[in-house]
This record gives C-alpha cells, sequence and structure tokens, in this order.
C-alpha cells in the first residue's frame, strides 16, 4: 500500500492522518485513497502497453458508483455480473462498447437489458443460457455479440472457494461442448460469437497458471478458425493477486504481459481483461474502534466495532488481512493477542499475533487491504448497518456513500 505510512509514530493515508478522522467519523468505516487507485489502474494499463487491450474492471470486487467513476476517467470499462452492477456502469459513464457482461444465472431481464443498452459482449456461460439469448435477441430483432466462456480445467493455485477454472467449477463449459456450439453456430441466427472468455478464480500469485492458460487457447483457437470461426476477441478475465502481508511477493505483471503479447501476435486477436483485485484490492483500510480488551488464560482477545459483516473474507475464506494501529507505540504484549469483532459467531475473528503493541480501550486500529471484497461482500448480519466510505484525495476526504441509518433496518 504505497500511500498508507507511519510519520512520527501516526498512521497516515496520502497526507491525512486516519487518527483525526476516527475522531470525526463513527466507525467502523471504509477509507479509500485515490492516489493509490490512480496508480493501480494507470500502472497496469502502462505494463499491459504493448497489448492496448479492453481493460474491464471488475465491478463485483467493488462497486462504489464514485470509484467506478474515477476508473471511467481513466479509459476503464466495466465486467459486470449482475443487472445492478450494469447500471452502476452506465450510471458511472462507462460507455456501453466497453462492458461486458459474466456470470453462470443471468434472468431473461438481464439479458434483456443487456440487450437494449447494446453492450460489448454477454459472455454466455451454458449451451442453455446460448439458447435463451438467442430467443430474447429474436424478440428484440437484434444480432447480439457474445462470447463463450470456457472452462479450461486448469487450476488457478489459490483458495478452493475462489478457485474457478477446474471442471467441478460451475462456470463456463469444458473445450469440446464450445467447440460443438461452434460447429452448430448456424442454429443461433440472432447471436454473432466474437469471443472465448476465460477466469481461472481470484488471488493467483504465480504466472504459471495463466501459461498453462494461454497455451491451451492457443491451441483451441486453431482448432475453431479450421471450421471457420475467426474470434475477434479474447477475453483473459482477470485473477491476478495482490500481497496480503510484508513477506509476500507482487504478482509479475511484467512477466505475464509478455506472455499476453507474444499470445496476441499468433493468435490475431484483441485483448479483454477484467482486473478487480489487482486495481483496488489495496486502495482501502477499514477503520476500527477497540471496543473491550479481555484476557483468558492463553490469549488476550481485542474486541473492535468492525465485525465479519463488515469484512467477511477472513471468516468465509480463511483470508489473513494485516491489522496496523493508528498510534503506534513501543510497548510489545507477549501474550498471544487476537483481534475479533462482536458479532456472536466464533468465525467473526480477523487475525492473531503472537506479539503486538499495547492497547486501550478506545484505540483506534485498521485492517489492510480490503478495497476489494469488503463493502462488496458486506452484510446486515445481525441488523448492523453497512459502514460509511470515505475517500482521500492528498490532504481532502469526502463521504462517497453515507453510514446507513439503523432506522432503514428496522420496518
Amino acid at each position: 500500500m504505497n500511500f498508507l505510512k507511519f510519520k512520527n509514530k501516526k498512521l497516515f493515508y496520502e497526507n491525512i492522518a486516519i487518527s483525526k478522522l476516527a475522531n470525526k467519523i463513527k466507525t467502523p468505516f471504509y477509507l479509500y485513497s485515490l492516489g493509490q487507485l490512480k496508480f493501480n489502474f494507470n500502472n497496469f494499463k502502462k505494463v499491459f502497453k504493448k497489448i492496448s487491450p479492453i481493460i474491464c474492471f471488475s465491478v463485483k470486487s467493488n462497486s462504489n458508483l464514485k470509484l467506478i467513476s474515477e476508473l471511467k476517467k481513466l479509459g476503464s470499462g466495466a465486467d459486470v455480473v449482475s443487472i445492478g452492477e450494469l447500471k452502476i456502469a452506465l450510471k458511472a459513464g462507462i460507455s456501453p462498447k466497453k462492458i461486458v457482461f459474466s456470470g453462470v444465472g443471468k434472468t431473461e431481464e438481464e439479458i434483456d437489458f443487456a440487450i437494449k443498452k447494446k453492450i460489448l459482449l454477454i459472455n454466455a456461460e451454458s449451451e442453455a443460457e446460448i439458447i435463451n439469448i438467442n430467443r430474447i435477441a429474436k424478440k428484440n430483432n437484434k444480432v447480439v455479440p457474445v462470447g463463450i466462456r470456457i472452462n479450461p480445467n486448469i487450476s488457478g493455485k489459490t483458495n478452493k472457494k475462489i478457485s474457478t477454472g477446474n471442471k467441478d467449477n460451475k462456470f463456463g463449459v469444458s473445450m469440446n461442448t464450445c467447440l460443438q456450439i461452434f460447429n452448430n453456430q448456424y442454429d443461433y441466427e440472432f447471436i454473432k460469437f466474437e469471443a472465448i472468455s476465460v477466469h481461472i478464480g481470484s488471488q493467483i500469485m504465480e504466472v504459471n497458471p495463466f501459461k498453462k492458460v494461454l497455451n491451451a487457447l492457443s491451441e483451441f483457437n486453431k482448432k475453431i478458425n479450421q471450421i471457420g470461426i475467426n474470434l475477434k476477441y479474447i477475453d483473459l478475465g482477470g485473477g491476478t493477486g495482490i500481497p496480503y502481508s510484508d513477506d509476500e511477493k507482487n504478482f509479475n505483471l511484467e512477466k505475464y504481459s509478455d506472455l499476453v503479447f507474444n499470445f496476441k501476435k499468433i493468435n490475431n486477436v484483441e485483448i479483454i481483461f477484467e482486473p478487480g483485485r489487482s486495481i483496488c484490492g489495496n486502495t482501502g483500510i477499514l477503520v476500527s474502534k477497540v471496543i473491550y480488551l479481555k484476557d483468558t488464560l492463553k490469549k488476550k482477545f481485542v474486541i473492535i466495532d468492525a465485525a465479519m459483516n463488515d469484512l467477511i473474507r477472513p471468516a468465509l475464506y480463511g483470508a489473513k488481512h494485516q491489522i496496523h494501529p493508528l498510534l503506534k507505540n513501543n510497548s510489545n504484549i507477549n501474550k498471544y493477542t487476537e483481534f475479533v469483532g462482536p458479532v456472536c459467531e466464533s468465525s467473526d475473528t480477523f487475525i492473531s499475533y503472537n506479539k503486538y503493541q499495547k492497547l486501550n480501550e478506545g484505540d483506534y486500529v485498521c485492517i489492510n487491504n480490503i478495497g476489494a471484497y469488503g463493502r462488496s461482500l458486506a452484510s446486515n448480519y445481525n441488523t448492523r448497518p453497512y459502514c460509511a466510505e470515505i475517500l482521500i484525495n492528498k490532504n481532502k476526504y469526502k463521504v462517497i456513500r453515507p453510514r446507513q441509518k439503523l432506522e432503514s433496518l428496522i420496518n
């Protein structure tokens, strides 16, 4: 996180001491850095410059309208998986011709809306969906550009709950099934097959799985060329990970870029990317207050006012998000320290440390790297309102989504 640093023992985000915000704004709240968001997107664009891809930000990773609007200014398109995300992307000003609609269970309403908005691609994930798209396109009297998502049966070497490229996963169709669909392309009078897409999972930290995918796609593209299918696009999805701790290395985007550049030359197609976490993951923190300190025989619990409904990744995936104090001191508590939330579930726990500085009730901490799948996976479990979302730009800040009013949950 380039813009999160200690200065004179105070934790700053860009040019603002976070403790000052914590004293003004009710905790917990999500805090984003516009500088980090711009840095990440521009770096991604720079690394893949020689490929000149269409970059469609994965809205499911963070659907805040203000952040999507800022990405639009930088040239981003959008990858969406629901009519709600599609409407957010359009409201943010993203051109329909830079929007890709993915997802295994698109409803008739969603398909019809996407067709009417003339988006770049609907990425279909089953033969049944393709039949449905053709039927709805016929009702609209429009020929619709469609991609087919392939399941290459290649492991992303990531958490099984966010792995999507194995044959046992619900996503996409096999290459054989895709070949059969292309062989029967004239059965779909109102569909123009323009792309194949692939996405093997999220938080992938090694290049090798992507290399395997590119090799498999090149072989498959040769086969479909022989039956007269010449694709306009190949959508390589997203999935590149970020480090969540100091001992993890960054994903090697440069090496991946070289592989994709060679792939593009060989296959003579335009490339689409759908990055999410790599653009917004390290742009956000969750600021929280210590409610209670609880000593037991073997450990010290630090009970904070953020909970699993605000950040479910640790409970859902066993993910580890580092926690920083907003004010640093030189004390170390040797007792095993575990940070937990107030929700009535044993899984409402964030991270444990063998050593952590002394904290007092009323102190503030922040949970790092929550820009992706933080607010977007949040819920109202235990009738807890959604937190406010705040955006920092250098030495200024702005509420970009207010804290939900408790009264709205009590009807």
